[in-house]
């Protein structure tokens, strides 16, 4: 396991009633989500790779973690930034950070690599209607929205640079060198945070679940999203003949896989995958692995 270089992660996901993600306004009364327009000509709608980024920072502040608190820049036009401190802080170090207000930009390229979660189905125009009575009491109208709305299979990919957890790569101008034992605490967390995963934007009114309910997982000796464009759904089940010549195509490359389905949920168990929850054990045990003397 010490040849690892790098875990992937591509997982399913489904949302029922959803407005995942949303996008600019493209009339006053109409909320849009986000959505990408493929090479077959339809629309798909998707959540962004930053508010999946953020999703998983906020389930890492849920378990318990402390966050890097977000710092105003002091350059006019300057971006904000966090503090910086990847040794004391694990999303500064998961998911990198940059500061150009020094007398050098100094930044970290995140070791956990994220895609956008784009839906396997096309939007159909699904709408929400909606009314806001608050001014009424107060002499004002009612205020008429429309939400876009959708529902349908997503699939999303994470890559997770094992060895770059904790440690800085050459010519970063920060001091980032933890133990083993925090570097394996810090990576079973994300592992944690990517098995509950759940976006907090939107869930108020549109509450749903974007926990994995599929998974494709491996441990590489390259650093290769190699289950990404192998995930589709036919008939309700996910079609498990890409995922096994992606396999056999990437065989001296993977150290270990495994492939998990939460049971009871497609159309029918194959019996052929894991449990999800022993999937995610699976994928833990590589970790532990990984970082052990």
């Amino acid at each position: 396991m010490k040849d690892a270089k790098a875990i992937t992660i591509t997982y399913l996901t489904k949302a029922s009633y959803s407005s995942l993600n949303g996008a600019d306004k493209e009339a006053d009364n109409i909320v849009s989500i986000k959505k990408i327009q493929k090479n077959d000509g339809k629309e798909y709608p998707y959540c962004s790779s930053q508010a999946i980024r953020r999703a998983l920072r906020e389930q890492l502040s849920s378990m318990g973690w402390e966050l890097s608190e977000t710092t105003v820049a002091k350059q006019k036009k300057g971006a904000a930034s966090t503090l910086c401190e990847p040794s004391k802080y694990i999303d500064d170090d998961l998911f990198g950070f940059m500061n150009a207000d020094s007398k050098e930009t100094v930044k970290r390229t995140s070791p956990v690599r994220v895609s956008p979660l784009i839906s396997l189905e096309e939007y159909k125009g699904g709408m929400d209607f909606g009314t806001n009575y608050m001014s009424v009491k107060s002499g004002g109208n009612p205020n008429i929205f429309e939400t876009e709305i959708h529902s349908g299979f997503y699939a999303g990919t994470i890559l997770i640079e094992l060895d770059r957890i904790g440690v800085k790569s050459a010519g970063d101008l920060y001091e980032l060198d933890l133990s083993l034992s925090e570097r394996k605490k810090r990576a079973k967390a994300l592992i944690d945070a990517i098995q509950n995963l759940w976006t907090v934007g939107r869930q108020s009114r549109f509450l749903s679940d974007i926990s994995p309910k599929f998974v494709a997982s491996a441990v590489l000796k390259v650093k290769n999203p190699i289950f990404l464009e192998c995930v589709s759904v036919d008939n309700g089940n996910v079609n498990l003949d890409l995922i096994n010549n992606t396999i056999k195509d990437f065989s001296k490359y993977i150290l270990d896989y495994a492939v998990g389905e939460r049971k009871g949920f497609f159309a029918k168990d194959n019996n052929e995958l894991l449990p999800l929850g022993e999937c995610f054990d699976k994928i833990n045990s590589w970790i532990e692995e990984y970082y052990t003397d």
